[in-house]
């Protein structure tokens, strides 16, 4: 959201955005010697509160749709407009407040990425994990890409000022510093798609009110019926959620992921289906298929999502190769940092946490890594000796990676507002289990080590450049960088306690992997970048001769090739593994993001209205996954199924499984499944475009009365 204001550019020096000229100081907005309030019980409190809520979306999120919130901008503008509504006792929030909400919650976006990256791959492999496991790993790996970045800050915020754009931390900075003249609009766009969002999903997912799912086989009837037997079904996964995650990636991007979908649907999977079915048995990676028998869904999952798989390998791998430049210049540029002139502690807007904790937490992460090892390879079975080996081998590879990662991640969100975690996770695991490899250890310890190994510097790497961007923003306004990284500790822990209560409760809910079997369930849960590595680290682990190589080949082969061309290779691998009905549903909502960012009649009021973006999008995707979250819990068996009583489409209820267990049976009606459930659907989520439209529109016009009203004073 871009908003510049006289009083912006009255409070915020000239040169905060150039590089500085020789004995040219900048000054920031909050002097070092001002002691106005920055760490209270008002911005802690909010910030942490901000943490449950974003970690929880972050993760829910990146669960269903293969994409995750953006947490910073919103979190920025709930904080000064809670600030400004009198809920503090005080009065107003300070703009050093707002800035240590911000570095708080900010913790949510970094720890949901380790988790949801990562962790999921331990159910998609069948792997036993606790919820400890799961907080230990997160929380070991944000400390790391604490302690590490902590002691570049200043060269990168300081010694490089105006030298990187920073352009993620820019946008917040502008925010914060603009919000006292126009933040409350802002805030009240994002409450009322929030509301939206929640009330919207909660009776898709909870009351099952209408069928989201849309499908041309029921509703174009004989014609449908017609495609369907050729294989090629179109659908449509009519959510709340994914409309927002459309309306704010754009419509370029969704495009290109939709693209996919359709390469993946209308092309491979009937062309397959022609030929194939003409093969009265297909013998392939262990497995044997008579084509003729399966529907498209059976079709995409034996053949085409390998592909989409090996795309999305390569794309990560590739997004660390086109920042070659980056990652070449990060480690030294680290060190030099490191080596950089002393800071001067007397400064309040320079003083970092003491070195000697610094190094004391460094070294704590790695002995508690060790240990979580240690205790991973005994509760395994493995020998104290054998245990030991493979606790210092994952702890010292876990150590070294994000040393060497850290700085590359800082310097590339620095520079293009983009942190290549994917790619730079996946060689983690990749380097992991050749380590462990080499040290004897494989099967299932192998599997689990390499993983917690990759969330942690997933985490870590997430972290350090997250904590980079905070640490400019405070630098421009005058914040206290020890107050940053302090609670940065706290944010972490929080998210962390999050992320093990969300993931396996979204398991017990819908399920990694379709009940009865070993098949990833991506129509429900697609969580493409933990798949990747569940296949990733189950094929060179375990079962290496029966992998779909030649399949991820393939893949690996598509995504070069759309290098070549120029098309954005890592959204259009996405639409090739994500299941078509939510990269439809996120086109949907990306052009109608395009047609409000069109209307308007003159560029000013335009503009205004295509700023409402984030905050509708953001809204709508919180509000959906919180009560997503809700819903998760009102499915669970083992508190009675609640969601039984408020269900209208679907029964549901609970049966037992062989192992003794408890199992969510759900029987839809006739009428949800047929064409008066999808019909509704239809209208309910034309219904929502309409409002999203309009809710931009009364959003820019109050946003551009408040800019006037800022002006004239």
């Amino acid at each position: 959201m871009e908003t510049t204001t006289k009083k912006q550019i009255e409070i915020l020096p000239s040169n905060a955005y150039t590089k500085l000229k020789p004995g040219e100081e900048y000054y920031p907005i909050v002097p070092p010697d001002d002691r106005r309030a920055e760490v209270t019980p008002w911005s802690v409190t909010v910030g942490l509160l901000m943490v449950v809520i974003f970690t929880a979306a972050c993760i829910y999120m990146a669960l269903r749709a293969g994409n995750a919130i953006e947490a910073a901008i919103p979190i920025a503008i709930m904080a000064i407009f809670f600030g400004r509504k009198g809920l503090k006792r005080s009065g107003k929030s300070t703009i050093l407040e707002n800035v240590i909400v911000q570095s708080i919650g900010q913790a949510a976006g970094v720890v949901a990425a380790g988790a949801a990256f990562l962790i999921p791959a331990f159910y998609i492999n069948k792997l036993d994990v606790e919820w400890w496991q799961i907080f230990l790993a997160c929380v070991t790996g944000g400390f790391l890409g604490i302690v590490l970045i902590i002691p570049l800050r200043k060269y990168f915020v300081k010694d490089l000022h105006g030298e990187l754009p920073f352009p993620e931390a820019t946008a917040i900075n502008e925010i914060l510093v603009s919000g006292e003249s126009t933040s409350k609009s802002a805030g009240k766009v994002l409450l009322m798609a929030f509301g939206l969002g929640a009330i919207y999903d909660f009776a898709v997912e909870a009351v099952h009110a209408w069928n989201p799912m849309m499908t041309t086989k029921t509703l174009l009837g004989e014609l449908g019926e017609k495609m369907s037997a050729l294989r090629l079904d179109l659908s449509l996964d009519g959510k709340a959620a994914l409309f927002g995650l459309g309306y704010v990636i754009g419509l370029r991007y969704a495009a290109a992921i939709a693209a996919g979908s359709v390469f993946a649907y209308v092309v491979l999977v009937p062309l397959l289906f022609h030929f194939g079915s003409q093969i009265p048995e297909f013998h392939y990676a262990g497995k044997i298929y008579v084509i003729a028998e399966m529907d498209s869904q059976a079709i995409f999952k034996a053949f085409v999502y390998p592909i989409g798989i090996g795309a999305i390998a390569v794309s990560a791998i590739f997004s660390i190769i086109r920042m070659g430049k980056i990652v070449a210049s990060s480690i030294s540029l680290g060190f030099k940092g490191l080596k950089s002139g002393k800071v001067d502690m007397a400064s309040r807007t320079q003083t970092d946490m003491q070195p000697r904790n610094v190094l004391l937490i460094q070294f704590g992460s790695a002995v508690l890594m060790a240990i979580f090892f240690f205790a991973v390879g005994s509760t395994i079975g493995y020998s104290t000796v054998e245990s030991t080996t493979y606790a210092i081998v994952g702890a010292v590879v876990g150590f070294v990676l994000s040393f060497l990662f850290t700085p590359v991640a800082a310097q590339a969100i620095a520079i293009v507002g983009t942190n290549p975690v994917s790619g730079m996770s996946l060689i983690t695991v990749v380097l992991t289990i050749l380590a462990l490899v080499a040290s004897g250890l494989t099967g299932n310890g192998g599997m689990v080590i390499s993983l917690i190994v990759g969330c942690a510097v997933c985490t870590a790497l997430s972290t350090s450049g997250a904590l980079i961007s905070d640490f400019k923003i405070g630098y421009w306004i005058g914040s206290t960088p020890r107050n940053q990284e302090v609670w940065k500790f706290a944010g972490v822990i929080v998210a962390a306690l999050v992320a093990a209560f969300v993931i396996p409760l979204m398991d017990s809910a819908y399920h990694f992997l379709i009940p009865g079997t070993t098949i990833s369930n991506t129509d429900v849960l697609p969580a493409p970048q933990a798949n990747v590595m569940a296949v990733v680290s189950n094929g060179l682990l375990t079962d290496p001769a029966n992998q779909p190589w030649l399949l991820y080949g393939l893949g690996g082969g598509v995504a070069i090739m759309l290098y070549m061309a120029g098309v954005p290779m890592l959204a259009f691998a996405l639409g090739i593994y994500i299941p078509l009905p939510i990269n439809f549903a996120v086109l949907a909502g990306a052009f109608v993001s395009h047609l409000v960012s069109k209307s308007g009649g003159n560029e000013k009021v335009s503009k205004a209205r295509q700023n409402q973006g984030i905050l509708i999008a953001s809204g709508l995707m919180a509000g959906a996954a919180m009560f997503g979250i809700i819903t998760a819990i009102l499915r669970q068996p083992a508190l009675g199924l609640p969601n039984q009583y408020i269900s209208i489409g679907e029964k549901l209820k609970i049966e037992p499984t062989e192992a003794g267990g408890l199992f969510l049976k759900s029987t839809a009606a006739d009428w949800y499944k047929g064409f008066t459930g999808q019909g509704i659907s239809l209208l309910m989520f034309l219904g929502l475009a309409v409002i999203c439209f309009l809710l931009a529109r009364q959003g820019a016009q109050w946003s551009l009365e408040e800019e006037e009203a800022a002006e004239e004073s």
